[in-house]
């Protein structure tokens, strides 16, 4: 059994605050912190940039326990490229938390997001952690996925329940990202959070094979962050038997996780900065996956295509002009693209149909699909248009 919440259902044993701290400016509630009532089974993964904000390098060390209890986020500042003192500010952010909950600072998760090169306004932080915490089970997870936010326009909550060994498990999860997003890892912070009974090695696993498929499938503008970080907390409260690797019930698992990732990263890809349109792109029978991805990333991330399909203009040549330069195997003579179901060029030559293609890229959802004839490989990409917004947000995101 499976459920779609349309408002976020809560797995049980968590609770939540937020709390405004004036981290890059006043009149917003900015610092947020999740919690469970039980000790939990914890994965990670993270930005693949050499250079990684101080949050992440402290997350990566204590993620290696596979145990956790609490994540406490900030946005309007990345602490990134702050050096040594960011370091120590992203410790003593996890302290703060631990020492009034009585828990030890090694449970406690620490997420920044926003701007780069500025120092953490700690005091600010201090100020305001003794309210966070005495504010736990007054916020709602709606009420998180809005603190996290920056050039957002809405808060990205997927809630899912899965019926796993004779009992409901609830899964939820939020989401910020807009801009600066590209595969492995995009810029954005994603917390999961799960009732689950589940055995560290299988919530691992099934994280990288979620995150693999949905949020290093996406790609907005080419660029990566420095604080990219999917967290999973999973506390078993909902009473199943403990689930494991190969199992029928992991199966079960996996996919829902997959599921929600996917549906996170579609709710990103849909509001990225400036965007109008939610692309997605589909290589089919390439030589291989890896083919597949690759030709479905050229495209997606193609400014003139992104450019061309914000104007409405079904110029499927430079979806083959992408294909070429991507190094994948292509012959040219047996590619078919279609656009919204609409063939537009058959075995590599123009359907003649340009007109009624034109019309086809006036909706708001864009797909794409283009079969090589080539072999049995496959991938999907979800990426947007690209607009003079996205111009606007960007020169003054500082401001």
């Amino acid at each position: 059994m499976s459920v779609d919440t349309k408002s976020a259902a809560v797995p049980n044993g968590f609770l939540f605050s937020t709390i405004e701290a004036a981290v890059k400016k006043p009149g917003r509630k900015d610092l947020a912190l999740i919690y469970s009532e039980k000790e939990c089974v914890a994965a990670g993964v993270f930005t693949t940039s050499s250079v990684k904000a101080a949050p992440v390098r402290l997350d990566m060390k204590l993620v290696r326990s596979g145990a956790g209890r609490a994540i406490i986020v900030n946005s309007g500042n990345a602490n990134a490229c702050t050096g040594q003192q960011g370091m120590k500010d992203a410790a003593e952010m996890g302290r703060l938390v631990a020492s009034r909950k009585g828990i030890s600072a090694d449970g406690v998760y620490v997420c920044s997001t926003g701007v780069i090169g500025t120092p953490m306004p700690m005091e600010r932080i201090r100020s305001a952690a003794p309210g966070l915490v005495e504010g736990l089970g007054k916020a709602t997870i709606e009420d998180v996925a809005s603190a996290i936010m920056t050039t957002d326009t809405f808060p990205k909550v997927v809630s899912k329940r899965k019926k796993i060994g004779g009992k409901i498990v609830t899964f939820t999860g939020i989401c910020k990202g807009a801009g600066m997003i590209r595969p492995n890892m995009a810029t954005m912070l994603c917390f999961i959070t799960t009732d689950a009974s589940i055995g560290g090695k299988a919530l691992d696993v099934a994280l990288r094979q979620a995150v693999g498929r949905s949020f290093n499938r996406i790609t907005i503008d080419g660029d990566m962050s420095t604080n990219d970080t999917v967290l999973a907390l999973a506390n078993g409260m909902a009473g199943n038997e403990t689930i494991k690797l190969k199992s029928a019930s992991y199966e079960i698992f996996a996919g829902a996780l997959a599921e929600l990732a996917y549906g996170l990263s579609e709710m990103i890809v849909r509001d990225g900065e400036g965007a109008t349109k939610l692309v997605e792109v589909e290589i089919r029978n390439a030589k291989s996956e890896k083919d597949a991805e690759r030709g479905a990333f050229a495209i997606a991330n193609s400014l003139l295509v992104k450019t061309a399909i914000y104007g409405n203009d079904a110029n499927w040549g430079r979806l083959m002009a992408a294909l070429g330069y991507s190094g994948i195997a292509v012959k040219e003579e047996k590619v078919d693209i279609s656009l919204n179901g609409l063939m537009v060029a058959k075995k590599g030559v123009a359907a003649g149909v340009d007109k009624e293609a034109n019309e086809k890229l006036k909706d708001k959802k864009v797909k794409i699909v283009i079969d090589l004839h080539l072999g049995n490989g496959s991938a999907k990409v979800l990426t947007c248009d690209l607009t003079e917004d996205y111009i606007r947000i960007n020169a003054e995101y500082r401001t």
